[in-house]
């Protein structure tokens, strides 16, 4: 975070979002370096507490920074290609016959050096934080060795440290069978299990452990194996689960405490309630149903029942959600999953945050002691900005008490 020890901010008149709720009157926030320091109904701030603060706006819609929980950002080559080929009749399985699908882009992005797949994921993270993300994870898993997991992670951590956004870097060694394992899956998760986790934990380059838990991926027993060896490591563990069918993936990674179950589309009570219990975050990707023109809907209703937290994230990846604007996501997750804007909001602040663990530094809140990433936008209600798919509203962002968006006021 920007060393910003001195600088005070303040913000007049704004409506509130605080992660949780809109709250029901103007308010004013004040930054003090890269922390929130007050936040108060405008009719209660004393004028000379703002003294000495620099004024840096009035009016608008605040929120905390977006938090794009899901990521696959680093990776060779395009798949427009397929996506015509599928347009103009092809399965995916002809399609993948001819070396498509997810190992054309294993292929791209071996072939591609740390420089080149930094170059290449840059403008699309740029593209997330002219959007309002503050907060984003970004996942390996194209590189299918580990010399190239290893690879996608080290430019993930350089894009946060030369980009003004928090990185959190992901694991996702077991993604898919790369092809010198095709036959023999057990073999390759001794490779995640043996040599990839511990090179990932031994550099410091990964803050937690993904699995793809499905039919066409990985059985519910190796991705155990996987969350074993992760937690011999100290890193925490997600799981990208009940996307295609119920395997009770979600299940099982809730009972290692998992931060979270992502995709979870044919999600079962049983999965529900093992998420409620282990405080597990379910993150719904809408841009993926989207893309894949998919019908079966993730269990919403009992999800809310449950009061399990429901993330929303972009799944920005070539394949599956080459899709690159979070407010997008939220009016996707509105009309395609039926969540409310406030929800949906929720879902790209504070439950984001909880997706990644980092709730309990009260990452995407707007709260006293909070990180001071926040978003001003030009919309009159929290709601707009899930109603409409319109860039350019974005008035202001601010990354760790640093304004690094900032455009003139209409």
């Amino acid at each position: 975070m920007p060393a910003n020890s001195k600088q005070r901010l303040v913000w007049h008149d704004v409506t509130l979002f605080d992660g949780h709720d809109t709250l029901p009157e103007p308010m004013a926030v004040i930054v003090a370096g890269d922390t929130i320091e007050r936040v108060v109904p405008m009719h209660e701030l004393d004028p000379n507490e703002s003294a000495g603060c620099r004024i840096l706006g009035q009016g608008g819609v605040m929120t905390p920074g977006l938090v794009d929980c899901h990521t696959h950002l680093v990776f060779g080559g395009s798949r427009a290609d397929e996506f015509e080929r599928r347009l103009e009749g092809a399965s995916y399985e002809e399609i993948a016959r001819r070396g498509g699908g997810i190992l054309s882009t294993v292929r791209a992005t071996r072939e591609a050096s740390e420089e080149q797949l930094f170059s290449l994921a840059r403008p699309r993270l740029e593209a997330l934080l002219r959007d309002g993300v503050t907060t984003v994870e970004i996942k390996s898993g194209y590189g299918l060795s580990v010399a190239d997991e290893l690879k996608m992670l080290r430019v993930a951590r350089r894009l946060g440290e030369e980009l003004p956004v928090r990185v959190v870097t992901t694991l996702l060694g077991a993604h898919a069978l790369p092809p010198e394992y095709q036959d023999d899956s057990d073999g390759y998760i001794d490779l995640v299990c043996r040599e990839m986790i511990p090179a990932a934990a031994a550099e410091g380059l990964a803050d937690a452990v993904d699995v793809f838990c499905e039919k066409i991926a990985f059985s519910v027993a190796q991705c155990e194996r996987v969350f074993e060896a992760a937690e011999a490591h100290g890193l925490p563990i997600k799981a990208h689960a009940e996307q295609l069918s119920n395997l009770g993936g979600s299940a099982m990674a809730a009972r290692h405490g998992a931060l979270s179950a992502d995709h979870i589309e044919y999600l079962d009570e049983a999965g529900v309630n093992a998420l409620r219990e282990a405080g597990s975050v379910a993150v719904l990707l809408p841009g993926a149903f989207h893309t894949l023109r998919e019908t079966q809907l993730p269990p919403i209703a009992a999800l809310r029942e449950a009061g399990v937290p429901m993330a929303i994230a972009t799944d920005a990846n070539p394949g599956s959600s080459p899709l690159f604007m979070p407010t997008l996501m939220l009016n996707f997750a509105c009309t395609l999953f039926r969540l409310t804007p406030r929800e949906a909001l929720a879902g790209m602040t504070a439950h984001g945050a909880q997706a990644l663990g980092l709730h309990n530094r009260q990452l995407g809140r707007i709260v006293p002691g909070a990180p001071a990433d926040l978003c001003l936008w030009d919309i009159g209600s929290p709601a707009e900005l899930a109603y409409a798919v319109q860039p350019g509203r974005l008035r202001q962002r601010i990354y760790g008490g640093e304004p690094t968006h900032v455009q003139e006021q209409h």
